[in-house]
């Protein structure tokens, strides 16, 4: 029987649905593999789950494409009504599910359903003569499947026993209960599709199910099925977007694994339920209509356009209608997270806060919907960025059980979000360029990198008598050394001789002393722990040069936004000191702009003992952050 549309078709169909129905397994799929434990593990879900709450026990999809034959006179030589009924059910190709499809008809005729469907295996002829008495096996896939039958009337006895009443209604639940996701293909390389789903087990995705529901021929009307391509080539455009890590990770943290990106819009939608199906209104009732498991979204869509056909609206301009509105929310979320990319504030208004967590991007959303404008919008971003830094601003302390490093974290990403914001606002009203953006920051690098807090000053104090001590010393003054002073670190470690080790010493310090080292103020511990003495820095760039003075990790800050990592000195389990001979190129060269402008004492009036990081430029640091904070009690 011909097919008369032009696009992939999906459905739901229970197991009873497909009796009669004929199953062709080609060769290009391995034989039936299923181990005892994968079929014990689906009899139990499928007795386990409940019928009340949950509503039906969804299966993996089933893809399939309709084989080639002449039915009509296939029916004229029929010899029976039953022969007549399965050939009109038609004649499928399996391309993906034949496991679980194999495994549900071994359990159906372990429940005394004799040939409830028709299952051939292209590489074993007589693979369906097989599999209905399962007699003798001369082959592995054979094994296979009659081990699964022991399998299964073993575990029907252990769960079951002698009570045909729970077999019935074992049996009536399989097949009215459970359902495959039923997808029909209409690509002619079947092969192509099969290596696509299982080279590296790439499953179909919600939006590639839920496509398929958007763009079935029966939602558009036969004059305008030009609207049908529009839909296909927005969609196309809406991902191609989404794939760009710069909008992506605006919007979400790294590790989102799904091939396609446009899942997460369809995922919002079946949370909030967007497209207000009555029956779905009351969460208890969604559950039993849609599930919980990862197709839940598919299904959500399912029951929206299925719900016309049970209405009685079946003409093909209620069902466009139908579809277009779907797609108008489809786009609208869109577009609202293209206006929040482009608008300078709310990118890093937004940005800001989902890169902190304490928001979601449905709160966000629903926020959007229920503010009158966007200045209003605007007010309510600050009052959220306000309760997620906390009340006490520059206040904050970094304790030694590390309870206010988050917050810590959280402020210092903010003054670089808010000066980022001024630097903008400085060139929009620059009459000679009145730049748009001039500069946006990168959430997606910020947040491929692992951000943290990290000491200016660091906690390194005057050399000391002992070895260690001195070694610790000389490893972090080592990279604000010249060349031949590095040479002579170098040789500090390498010497034996406790005598010739203190004069190296001596020298070491008696020419730092002239050229980097310059006496450093006394910062107690609680002063060293405070806002003004913190910058946010990657954890491999933090780790390269450790507890470093200021000048040595002002080199490796520059090194980073050069795209180099600088060599650094590492003390080795033997004593001795190793440091790499070239720089390597970073995988990024980004550095926050507060973190290198305080590398740059950028916040100084004047520059005063160059190699430290002063409280001066502390205080000058602190009161460029408080005057960001104040921007969040302004209303513009």
């Amino acid at each position: 029987m011909e097919r008369q549309d032009k696009e992939n078709n999906i459905g739901l169909k229970t197991i009873g649905e497909l009796f009669g129905t004929r199953f062709f397994i080609p060769s290009y799929q391995r034989g039936y593999r299923w181990t005892q434990q994968q079929v014990i593990d689906l009899l139990n879900d499928i007795k386990e789950f409940n019928e009340e709450r949950d509503g039906f026990y969804c299966l993996q999809p089933l893809v399939v494409k309709q084989r080639e034959e002449d039915t009509l006179s296939k029916i004229r030589e029929a010899n029976n009504l039953e022969e007549v009924k399965s050939l009109l059910k038609g004649d499928w190709e399996v391309i993906d599910g034949q496991q679980r499809l194999t495994t549900i008809y071994i359990l159906l005729t372990c429940l005394g359903v004799n040939n409830p469907y028709s299952l051939e295996y292209e590489t074993r002829k007589s693979s369906a003569e097989f599999l209905k008495n399962m007699n003798s096996y001369d082959n592995i896939d054979y094994y296979f499947m009659a081990e699964a039958k022991k399998s299964v009337n073993e575990w029907m006895q252990e769960q079951l026993g002698l009570n045909e009443s729970d077999k019935k209604n074992y049996l009536e639940k399989l097949k009215e209960k459970v359902k495959f996701i039923w997808y029909e293909t209409i690509e002619e390389d079947t092969i192509k599709v099969f290596t696509r789903l299982n080279i590296g087990k790439i499953a179909l995705t919600n939006s590639e199910l839920v496509k398929a529901l958007f763009l079935n021929s029966s939602n558009f009307l036969s004059s305008i099925k030009i609207r049908q391509q529009e839909i296909a080539s927005e969609w196309d455009m809406i991902e191609y977007t989404l794939q760009s890590d710069e909008f992506w990770l605006f919007l979400h943290d790294k590790g989102y694994d799904r091939p396609t990106r446009i899942d997460f819009i369809f995922d919002l939608i079946c949370n909030e339920n967007a497209l207000d199906i009555e029956s779905l209104n009351k969460e208890d009732e969604k559950e039993k209509v849609i599930g919980t498991d990862e197709n839940r979204t598919f299904r959500y869509f399912y029951e929206y356009f299925k719900s016309s056909h049970q209405d009685g609206n079946n003409d093909e301009e209620t069902q466009l209608q139908k579809t277009e509105r779907a797609w108008q929310i489809v786009k609208s979320y869109f577009q609202t997270f293209n206006e929040w990319y482009d608008d300078l504030v709310l990118y890093h208004y937004v940005g800001f806060l989902l890169a902190v967590g304490s928001i979601s991007i449905e709160q966000l959303v629903n926020s959007w919907k229920a503010k009158k404008d966007k200045k209003e919008f605007v007010r309510y971003l600050k009052d959220e960025i306000k309760k997620a830094i906390g009340d006490n601003g520059t206040d904050y302390q970094y304790k030694e059980d590390g309870s206010d490093k988050r917050k810590c974290c959280r402020l210092l990403l903010f003054h670089n979000i808010q000066t980022v914001i001024n630097q903008n606002h400085a060139q929009q009203s620059n009459d000679k360029y009145k730049i748009g953006t001039f500069y946006k920051f990168p959430f997606h690098l910020y947040k491929l990198e692992g951000w943290d807090v990290e000491h200016i000053n660091s906690s390194t104090n005057n050399p000391e008598e002992d070895d260690d001590t001195r070694k610790e010393w000389l490893v972090n003054v080592y990279l604000s050394a010249d060349e031949v002073t590095q040479k002579d670190i170098i040789k500090y470690f390498d010497t034996e001789d406790d005598g010739a080790k203190g004069l190296l010493f001596e020298n070491i310090k008696n020419g730092i002393k002239e050229s980097i080292y310059e006496e450093p103020e006394v910062w107690t511990p609680e002063e060293k722990n405070r806002i003004w003495n913190y910058a946010l820095l990657d954890s491999s760039t933090n780790r390269s040069y450790g507890n470093a003075i200021f000048s040595a990790k002002r080199r490796v800050i520059i090194g980073k936004d050069q795209g180099r990592l600088i060599p650094v000195p590492r003390v080795l389990k033997n004593g001795k000191i190793s440091v790499d001979k070239e720089s390597k190129y970073a995988t990024s060269s980004f550095v926050p702009p507060c973190t290198k402008q305080v590398f740059m004492k950028y916040y100084s009036s004047a520059i005063s003992k160059s190699n430290y990081w002063t409280k001066a430029d502390a205080e000058a640091y602190k009161n460029d952050i408080d005057s960001c904070l104040e921007k969040l009690d302004q209303n513009n």
